[in-house]
């Protein structure tokens, strides 16, 4: 009841700050929310536009990966809310509309995606079980996104300095991870938990040390005088986004939603310090991007900085979480100045951000495929690999392809159902 309570709350929200121009979840659909607020762009147009960037990967990013773990990725939610708000009408009328609509479309979420699962669970070959393993790879594989980022930013060298002590710190972790405590009692550290945190203490070294020339004024900074009111208009908006940032977190608290494909698939697994680092890490990337956007747009993100989804990981009461999420949102806003000024000043802290976001879908793609081949030869031996191999390469050649990352978890779905089909018509024995 809980779940579904918080869900709808946060969809009829969500769904009204976009209607209103306040906050829009997809990054691309940012920069053009001001162009209808100050009246160059109509409604429809705008509705066009937010259903042409978001609704692709709704289908084919959010609800394959939210169908492989039993938490939503946040993709699913509110990139939907995106579309519910920027075609709703405007006035009065349209914040109701958009309302009651992205509630239901949470609602509809929730239940839709469980109907699904239970509907594949009826199946003659249930292949639910094995598509867990499309995530398997990421746990590991994620810690070495540190080492790639210092090789974007500072060469290959540094790059395999990072990756050597990410590994040594792994095995290390391995094998002298425990630690006796009193009255008998061990505590555990666990080694790919600590390779991502060595891996992370590296790639920030590396950027904090690059610094800007004496007395030079950065382009945040000149930003900041040209784009005042809009600045201002964010921060007049601050209840309410704090009020959003809460019902993120406590949402994400409760075990709903998660942020990313990485800290779903490591929350699913029960490793809430391993995800808790993995949304700190994006989180990190994404300060750049979200002040930008937010100082020359006027229009914030629900999720802010996405630091809200550590909050609601590492806090495991939902109210407490609701609190802090909605400190943490006021926080970003009330900062905005602050941050645009202190990334002028560390420029490698602002490269590394750009660099985060690439490593993280670069890591995400390599493990996706190599997960989701091994879910697909999971539920049909030796096909397996030939349907995600080929399902990969042919897709680069659609006119309408799927983001790289989904094609594993897509092609792992498609074939549990192909596979069930071939059975009925007496193809495929299992």
């Amino acid at each position: 009841m809980l779940a579904n309570v918080l869900i709808m709350m946060l969809g009829a929200l969500a769904s009204i700050l976009a209607n209103k121009g306040i906050a829009v979840f997809n990054d691309g659909l940012r920069p053009i929310v001001p162009e209808h607020l100050e009246g160059r762009m109509d409604r429809k147009s705008l509705a066009a536009t937010s259903l042409a960037l978001g609704f692709g990967l709704v289908v084919g990013f959010g609800i394959p990966f939210s169908l492989t773990t039993p938490i939503l990725l946040v993709h699913c939610i509110l990139l939907g809310t995106d579309i519910i708000g920027c075609s709703s009408p405007d006035g009065k009328k349209g914040l109701i509309v958009a309302g009651v609509l992205g509630a239901l479309y949470g609602l509809g979420l929730m239940l839709g995606l469980q109907f699904v699962v239970d509907l594949f669970a009826m199946l003659p070959i249930n292949f639910l079980p094995s598509l867990g393993k499309v995530g398997a790879p990421i746990v590991v594989a994620f810690a070495a996104f540190p080492a790639l980022v210092v090789a974007y930013q500072y060469g290959f060298k540094n790059g395999l300095i990072a990756f050597i002590l990410t590994f040594l710190s792994r095995q290390f972790f391995q094998y002298h991870g425990t630690f006796a405590l009193s009255e008998g009692k061990n505590i555990t550290l666990n080694p790919d938990g600590m390779a991502l945190l060595v891996g992370m203490i590296v790639m920030i070294f590396f950027a904090i040390r690059e610094k800007a020339p004496e007395g030079s004024t950065g382009a945040n900074t000149a930003l900041l005088g040209i784009f005042s009111k809009r600045v201002a208009r964010v921060k007049k908006n601050m209840p309410l986004l704090a009020i959003m940032g809460g019902l993120i977190s406590a949402t994400t608290s409760a075990g709903i939603m998660a942020g990313d494909p990485i800290s779903l698939n490591l929350l699913a697994q029960g490793k809430y310090s391993e995800a808790g680092l993995a949304a700190l890490a994006r989180g990190i990337g994404f300060v750049p991007l979200v002040a930008t956007t937010a100082i020359t747009t006027g229009v914030y993100g629900p999720a802010g900085m996405t630091l809200v989804f550590v909050v609601g990981i590492f806090i495991k009461n939902p109210l407490i979480a609701f609190i802090v999420g909605g400190i943490v949102i006021g926080a970003e806003i009330m900062l905005l100045e602050v941050i645009a000024r202190g990334l002028d000043k560390f420029p490698g802290m602002k490269n590394c951000g750009d660099h985060i976001r690439t490593a993280m879908t670069k890591i995400l793609e390599i493990a996706l495929l190599v997960g989701g081949m091994v879910a697909a030869n999971d539920i049909a031996p030796g096909l397996g690999y030939l349907f995600v191999a080929g399902a990969y390469v042919l897709n680069k050649t659609s006119k309408k392809p799927l983001v790289d990352m989904a094609v594993g978890p897509v092609a792992a779905i498609s074939l549990g159902i192909i596979v069930n089909i071939l059975s009925l018509v007496g193809l495929y024995t299992g």
